[in-house]
């Protein structure tokens, strides 16, 4: 029998045993993006927590229900809806309008998550799919008395939700509206958070709505509440984000729905920590200071599962630290583990072998200890590093990278080399011919730094992708 599996929940800040409202799937709701610019990688390091999660529950033998959303509306740029809309903003900076805008960067994101090795969710829902279903969950507030109506919007009033701070523990007392955007004088408490926002009067906004209150757009906070009810119906199992939805987001997602249904809203509450630059300062598009996934490994010729192996030596509720030198770590340390699991994997050969029990309990235990990924990590060292039949080590790893997801077993997978590493391999096979050692040797690094390795053998030079 495996170890049950224990999850931190944000909610009880402790962790719980994780056991399935119903029996037949897991409802998991994790917040997307908001799709007005690229994802930072710092935004991704979340999408790898939730991705792990979603593996482990799987290798639990859990099915799974998974919904991602998409915000392409009605996230401003303030903390407390006041700001810009952040897609109309995103238009006005590219000269495009905020639907090619929402196009366009969800699908950098979605292709950003498949060089992660990140699994597809179930449903992807957008939020301007769903405008009636949140229009009837803002009526449904109003007709219990929890709204109001100023000059910008319908807003929930959170004086009439008594637990409104039981998942951010916040003392309101000490809350201070306005400390990084213009106060709204009319909200009947700094916490009060807007349910639809009416267009401005002198403006024509790119994506608004008719409804019964007037034209404009939902608010950040409702989609999500909407859309997950629309998706998962009952099955409020487990919501997921990254810590900086907690005070806010999160929190008002909470208020608003159970004020509506009167019901529990999800069971677990998860959260992933910062990625940060060295230093401690946090990565953020409003700071100037974010890398995406291109910039930080793909256009430098690193694999980009060299970041989901990075993201695996910090615990997610741990701050991971961003620097060249880690980065640098990591791509060694993911070339190391490939080249370890391809020399069993060409020593085993055709030789099939079952997955070793007593390591399986092992890894079990580290992964069911709430995703405890580093310690995951070690036991595939200590399996590679055992006295086990080369096989059955070959078997056991590549078992446990269904959890993983590193692609250790696609590690004898010829891969197609670009037009330029084979140009460099071809003047590297010359170099030798003419026994120009110092150049081969040039080359050889020139290739590493392409993201491929070179081997020399009797039957000639191989190339590997790293």
């Amino acid at each position: 029998m495996m170890q049950p599996l224990k999850l931190y929940n944000t909610l009880s800040r402790q962790k719980e045993e994780y056991k399935p409202l119903f029996d037949d799937y897991t409802g998991l709701y994790t917040c997307g993006p908001t799709v007005y610019n690229y994802a930072h990688i710092g935004n991704l390091r979340t999408y790898l927590f939730q991705d792990v999660l979603k593996r482990v529950l799987l290798y639990n033998d859990f099915k799974v229900k998974h919904v991602m959303n998409i915000t392409d509306v009605g996230h401003l740029t303030g903390d407390r809806d006041m700001g810009e809309d952040k897609l109309e903003k995103g238009a006005a900076r590219e000269g495009k309008s905020a639907w090619d805008i929402a196009e366009f960067y969800t699908e950098a994101f979605q292709k950003d998550l498949k060089e992660l090795n990140v699994l597809d969710p179930d449903v992807w829902c957008k939020a301007t799919d769903s405008i009636p279903e949140q229009i009837e969950l803002i009526q449904t507030l109003e007709e219990k008395g929890y709204t109001y109506k100023i000059n910008d919007g319908i807003y929930f009033d959170t004086s009439k939700f008594p637990e409104y701070t039981k998942l951010s523990h916040q003392n309101l007392d000490a809350l201070q509206e306005g400390a990084r955007v213009e106060k709204n004088i009319e909200k009947r408490n700094a916490t009060d958070f807007a349910l639809w926002k009416f267009s401005p009067k002198d403006q024509k906004r790119q994506m608004e709505w008719e409804s019964p209150w007037g034209t404009g757009f939902p608010g950040w906070h409702i989609e999500c509440s909407a859309m997950s009810m629309m998706y998962l119906k009952d099955h409020l199992d487990i919501h997921c984000g990254g810590i900086d939805h907690i005070d806010v987001h999160h929190t008002n997602e909470i208020a608003q729905s159970e004020a509506a249904t009167g019901d529990d809203f999800f069971k677990f509450w998860m959260h992933g920590a910062f990625l940060n630059i060295t230093g401690g300062k946090k990565m953020a598009k409003s700071e100037g200071n974010f890398l995406t996934l291109a910039s930080t490994f793909i256009d430098r010729g690193i694999s980009p599962l060299v970041y989901r192996f990075a993201s695996f030596q910090t615990h997610y509720r741990k701050p991971m630290e961003y620097s060249d030198d880690a980065i640098e770590s990591a791509t060694n340390g993911y070339r190391h583990l490939r080249n370890q699991v391809r020399t069993i994997a060409e020593s085993a050969g055709d030789d099939k072998a079952d997955v070793h029990e007593g390591l399986k309990a092992q890894f079990v235990a580290a992964i069911n200890d709430d995703l405890n990924m580093p310690r995951a990590m070690a036991v595939i060292q200590e399996t590679l590093k055992s006295d086990l039949p080369d096989a059955q080590k070959y078997a056991t790893v590549v078992d446990f990278d269904r959890v993983t997801g590193l692609e250790l077993d696609k590690v004898l997978e010829k891969a197609s080399i670009p037009p330029e590493v084979q140009e460099k391999v071809d003047a590297r096979i010359k170099a030798r011919e003419d026994k120009n050692w110092a150049l081969s040797d040039q080359l050889r690094d020139e290739i590493l730094a392409l993201g491929y390795m070179v081997q020399d053998s009797k039957e000639g030079m191989k190339v590997i992708k790293q």
